[in-house]
C-alpha cells in the first residue's frame, strides 16, 4: 500500500491513537483474527461512535462504531487501526457498512496483510482514504501478520538472566532473578498469547503453574504446553492441575515417547508428532501441530535447551530478554541458552523496545537474519 501523500493532522493522530487503544482491548480474544478498533468523528469534531473487535466471530470494530454513531456517521471520518475488510467471512464486509453509513473519510493505521482490504473500492465511491502505516498499527497486528507468513503459531520467547548471562548459580537450582514487577509483566504477556510453553526441565525444577495471576477472565480459554523430548514427567506437577478458564495442558513429545509418558494419560492432552518411533522432536513440525489445534501464538518461557533449540531451528519471531541487576558468575552457573550451536546461525536481534520494569531491564526485538 502506497504511503505517499499521507495527510494527517495532529487531531487525526489523536483519534487514530484512540482507535489503537480500543483495538488493544481485544488482544488475546480475537485469534486467529487480528484485533481492531474504530472511532467515528462527526464533521464538528465530536466522537459519535466507538467500537472494537471483541472476539472471533463477533462483529468487527467498524459496524459496532457505526451503529453507535447512527445518522451522525453521514459525512463523518472513521479512524480504524486496520484497513477495513472487503470479504465475506463470519461477518459481512466492513466496506459495505462504511458505504451504507455515508462515511466521507477513512483513516487507517495499517494495511490488512491478508489482502482482504479494498481501499480502491472505497475511493471509487468518493471516500477519501489515508493509510498511516505507523509503528503502533503494525505492532497490534504483528502476531496475526507473522503467523500468516510462516504458517505456524507466532512464537515469542521470554528469558530471564543475570547480568553475566546465567539463569541459576548451578544446574537444577531454582532461583528467582527478576523482580515481582518483571514477573507481573510476563504474566500480562501470557494474557495476549493463545498458549504459554516451557520445556520439561523447567517443569521438573520450578514446578510452575504457568497461569495468569491475579486471574484475568478471558473468553478464549488459556492453554499451557510442555515440551518433553526426553525423560518423564510426574502427573502431580502443578502445570497439570485443572484450572478454571484453562484447557487441559498439552504435552508435546516425539512419537517414540508414547510408552515413556504413558503415566500422563488422563492428566494431560498428549500430542505426539513425528515419524513412528521418533525419539527427537522436530520443533517446526510440533508448532504446526499446535497450529492445527487452533493455536495462533505461543509465549515460550524456557528453559535454556528449549529456547536455544527454537532459535537454532529459526522458530522464534520475537524475544523478550529480562536482565536482572545481579551477578551469578561461577564455573557452575547455568547459562541462559544451552544445547545448540547458535554461532553458526549468524542471527542478530533488532531490538525495538527497551523497558525499565522495576529494577530490571527488558529488551525486546525480532531476529533480523532469521
Amino acid at each position: 500500500m502506497e504511503r505517499s501523500h499521507v495527510r494527517l493532522t495532529p487531531l487525526d493522530r489523536l483519534y487514530l491513537q484512540r482507535a489503537y487503544d480500543l483495538a488493544a482491548r481485544g488482544l488475546g480474544e480475537t485469534a486467529p483474527n487480528p484485533p481492531a478498533g474504530a472511532v467515528v468523528v462527526a464533521r464538528d469534531g465530536r466522537i459519535v461512535g466507538e467500537g472494537y473487535h471483541h472476539r472471533t466471530g463477533s462483529a468487527h470494530a467498524e459496524p459496532l462504531a457505526l451503529a453507535r454513531a447512527g445518522d451522525a456517521a453521514r459525512g463523518a471520518t472513521i479512524y480504524v487501526s486496520l484497513e477495513p475488510c472487503d470479504h465475506v467471512g463470519r461477518t459481512p464486509p466492513c466496506t459495505d457498512a462504511l458505504l451504507r453509513a455515508g462515511i466521507a473519510r477513512v483513516v487507517a493505521g495499517a494495511v490488512d496483510p491478508t489482502g482482504h482490504g479494498n481501499v480502491a473500492r472505497l475511493r471509487e465511491h468518493g471516500i477519501e482514504v489515508e493509510i498511516a502505516g505507523d509503528a503502533r498499527g503494525r505492532e497490534l497486528i504483528e502476531v496475526f501478520s507473522r503467523s500468516i507468513e510462516v504458517d505456524r503459531p507466532y512464537v515469542a520467547l521470554k528469558m530471564a538472566m543475570s547480568l553475566d548471562g546465567a539463569i541459576a548459580s548451578a544446574p537444577g537450582v531454582q532461583e528467582r532473578l527478576t523482580s515481582e514487577e518483571a514477573r507481573r509483566y510476563v504474566r500480562e504477556l501470557r494474557i495476549v498469547h493463545d498458549a504459554v510453553m516451557v520445556g520439561a526441565g523447567t517443569v521438573r525444577i520450578d514446578d510452575p503453574q504457568l497461569t495468569v495471576r491475579p486471574p484475568h477472565a478471558r473468553g478464549r480459554p488459556y492453554l499451557r504446553v510442555v515440551v518433553c523430548e526426553s525423560g518423564t514427567l510426574a502427573r502431580e506437577r502443578r502445570v497439570f492441575v485443572p484450572e478454571d478458564g484453562y484447557l487441559p495442558t498439552i504435552v508435546l513429545a516425539p512419537d517414540g515417547a508414547r510408552e515413556r509418558l504413558a503415566d500422563l494419560n488422563g492428566a494431560a492432552d498428549m500430542l505426539f508428532v513425528g515419524a513412528p518411533g521418533a525419539e527427537r522432536l522436530d520443533l517446526a513440525q510440533a508448532l504446526k501441530a499446535l497450529r492445527a489445534r487452533g493455536v495462533a501464538s505461543v509465549l515460550c518461557e524456557g528453559g535454556p535447551k528449549l529456547a536455544a533449540a527454537l532459535i537454532a531451528s529459526r522458530q522464534v519471531d520475537r524475544v523478550y530478554w529480562a536482565i536482572a541487576p545481579v551477578l551469578l558468575g561461577s564455573e557452575r552457573a547455568a547459562p541462559v541458552l544451552a544445547g545448540s550451536d547458535l554461532a553458526a546461525l549468524g542471527a542478530r536481534v533488532a531490538f525495538d523496545r527497551i523497558e525499565m520494569i522495576g529494577p530490571d531491564v527488558i529488551l525486546s526485538g525480532t531476529f533480523a537474519d532469521v
